[in-house]
C-alpha cells in the first residue's frame, strides 16, 4: 500500500515539505517538554524533601531475625551480643549508641547527584536555548545519566561510594558513639534502594612481623590501636579460641586505622526504610520519564540513543 500526493508535486519540493513538517512537529514537541521539564523537576524535588534531615526523624527497628545477635532502633542504643566482643563488665550485650549526627558518604552522594539534576533542568528550562533540539537532546542524556549515577549511589556495594567500610571517615571519631568504639569493634552503615544496613564486624590484628609488639604500646594508647587489647580480651583469646570465621571475608586482609586486620565476626541486619523506598521509586519514574522524550527526539531529529 502507498499513499501519493494530489496533485503531484516535484521531488524537490516534496523533500522540503518533509522537512517543514519534522520542524514544525519538533517545535511541537520542544514547547510540549518544557510542561515534562517542570514536572520533572517536582520529582526530583520530592526526593530532596524526604532525603533531608528532620527532627526527630524516622525510628527504624534494627535486629536480627530469631536472635539477639543485634537488637535496638537507628535512632536509638543498638546492642551487640557477639561472641568475639566481650561485654562491659555487668552487662549482658554490648551497648552502643548514636549520640552525634553520623555521616554517610553515600547520602551525601545521592543529595549532590539530585542538585546536579535540578540544575541541568533549569538550564534546559532558563540559560540555554529550550527550542534548539540539539542542546535540549544533550541536556536529556545529560539529566539521563545523572540519574542513572543516582540509582547506582542508592544500590550501594563496595565499589560505591562509602562502600568501603574499612575507611570510614567517622572510625577514628570518639564523639560519635557512646561509649567510643573499641579497636575491634566496627560498624558500617549503608543505604540500599529499599533499606538501611548495618554491617558489624569485630576485627582481630593479622599476625604480620609489621604488626606493633602490644607490651610495647605506651600506657594509655591501648585505645587508638587494634592491637592494643585489654589484659582480660588476651587470656580470652588464648584460654578459649573461637572458632574460624565462616563468613565472606574471611580470608581477606584489611588496613583498619593503620593495622592489618582480620574480620573474626560479620553480622548484616537490613532495616526496610518507607523514605528509601519513596525515593527508589520517583528516581525510576523520572528516569523512564526521561528515556521517553529522549526516544521522541531521537526519533524526530533522526538521532540513534546511546547503546542503540
Amino acid at each position: 500500500m502507498s499513499a501519493q500526493i494530489w496533485p503531484p508535486i516535484s521531488h524537490e519540493q516534496l523533500i522540503k515539505e518533509e522537512e517543514d513538517s519534522l520542524a514544525a512537529e519538533l517545535e511541537w514537541l520542544l514547547e510540549d517538554l518544557q510542561a515534562a521539564l517542570a514536572s520533572l523537576k517536582s520529582g526530583l524535588e520530592e526526593c530532596l524533601a524526604i532525603l533531608n534531615v528532620q527532627e526527630p526523624g524516622t525510628t527504624l527497628a534494627l535486629s536480627t531475625l530469631r536472635s539477639e545477635t543485634v537488637k535496638g532502633f537507628v535512632t536509638r542504643d543498638i546492642s551487640l551480643r557477639i561472641s568475639s566482643l566481650a561485654p562491659p563488665r555487668g552487662q549482658a550485650s554490648y551497648p552502643l549508641r548514636i549520640s552525634s549526627p553520623l555521616p554517610l558518604p553515600q547520602l551525601s552522594a545521592l543529595l549532590t547527584l539530585l542538585n546536579q539534576a535540578l540544575d541541568i533542568i533549569d538550564i534546559s528550562t532558563w540559560t540555554g536555548d529550550p527550542r534548539n533540539g540539539s542542546f535540549i537532546s544533550g541536556q536529556l542524556r545529560l539529566l539521563a545519566e545523572t540519574i542513572d549515577e543516582s540509582k547506582a549511589v542508592m544500590k550501594g556495594g563496595e565499589d560505591a561510594v562509602g562502600g568501603k567500610w574499612w575507611e570510614d571517615d567517622f572510625a577514628g571519631d570518639e564523639t560519635i558513639f557512646t561509649p567510643p568504639l573499641p579497636p575491634t569493634l566496627s560498624p558500617h552503615l549503608t543505604l540500599t534502594p529499599t533499606s538501611l544496613l548495618l554491617t558489624v564486624r569485630t576485627l582481630t590484628p593479622s599476625p604480620s612481623p609489621s604488626t606493633p609488639n602490644p607490651s610495647s604500646t605506651p600506657t594509655g594508647s591501648s585505645s587508638a590501636t587494634i592491637t592494643g587489647l585489654s589484659l582480660r580480651t588476651r587470656l580470652t583469646q588464648i584460654l578459649a579460641p573461637m572458632p574460624a570465621p565462616t563468613h565472606d571475608e574471611a580470608d581477606r586482609l584489611f588496613v583498619y586505622k593503620g593495622q592489618e586486620v582480620r574480620v573474626r565476626d560479620k553480622v548484616r541486619v537490613e532495616s526496610q526504610d518507607p523514605s528509601l523506598m519513596a525515593v527508589g521509586a520517583k528516581l525510576s519514574a523520572v528516569g523512564h520519564a526521561v528515556e521517553g522524550w529522549r526516544v521522541k527526539l531521537g526519533i524526530v531529529m533522526g538521532e540513534e540513543m546511546d547503546g542503540e
